[in-house]
């Protein structure tokens, strides 16, 4: 995958992360809240290995 697609995919879990947290908090919903946290959590992992790729390929292209 691409590293601007990792970067989209990764926001999109951080945000319905945060949204499953709101519900989960919302209606006292503790199995929700924990699913959103590693959502969100995934979605951050994710959105760092966008940027790693950017950060390899700007190296690559200068050598």
């Amino acid at each position: 995958m691409s590293s601007t697609g990792d970067k989209v995919k990764g926001l999109a879990n951080e945000v319905v992360g945060n949204v499953k947290q709101g519900v989960g908090k919302a209606t006292d919903n503790p199995k929700l809240r924990a699913e959103g946290k590693l959502q969100e959590k995934k979605g951050e992992a994710q959105q760092a290995l966008g940027k790693v790729k950017d950060a390899i390929k700007k190296t690559v292209d200068k050598a």
